[in-house]
């Protein structure tokens, strides 16, 4: 008889950011009627994760509990300034439309930006310390759902000058957004 209490049964299970960012992109017909459109700047919502939990499996409710869940939706033209995430990894699918990521990287006094497109469909990984932006560059809306491990507490702005990352400033969560 095997015990309830053996530790394959208990071991803890933790998803990447990833692998529940590609999850929520196959069920995005789960939350797809939550996401609006905006102008003039894009609009963002927040998912429980015990609403994800449960659209993916319930038994997930653990693995997200530090986690959070943003949609999105991009009008053509909107986009972001460049940021990180505070310390924060996360990873995005682009669920509908097209996205440009301009990354942000090289040693100092060299740092430059490089360019992705990222269509429907795309996961696009990432750790604590990425500078990016994101934008709608094409001429049709987009969506896409990012999850952060840990949860957004924290984005710091940039402006690329003469090769150097400059830093402009922090936003913080429930006081700037």
């Amino acid at each position: 008889m095997t015990s309830l209490l053996s530790p394959a049964r208990n071991t803890a299970r933790a998803t990447s950011a990833a692998a529940l960012a590609a999850a929520l992109l196959a069920a995005a017909d789960g939350w797809l009627p939550r996401v609006e459109h905006r102008e003039p700047s894009r609009w963002t919502g927040l998912l429980p994760t015990g609403d994800a939990a449960d659209l993916l499996d319930p038994s997930l409710h653990a693995d997200l509990a530090g986690a959070q869940v943003w949609l999105l939706s991009w009008l053509p033209g909107q986009g972001t300034p460049l940021h990180d995430h505070g310390g924060s990894a996360c990873a995005f699918a682009v669920v509908g439309g097209v996205l440009t990521e301009d990354v942000v990287g090289g040693r100092p006094g060299a740092v430059r930006e490089a360019a992705t497109e990222l269509w429907a469909g795309r996961v696009r990984p990432f750790g604590p310390h990425h500078v990016h932006r994101v934008a709608n560059r094409g001429t049709r809306p987009a969506v896409s759902v990012h999850v952060y491990t840990p949860g957004l507490s924290t984005m710091n702005r940039y402006e690329l000058a003469g090769g150097s990352l400059r830093h402009l400033g922090s936003e913080r969560a429930g006081v700037d957004w």
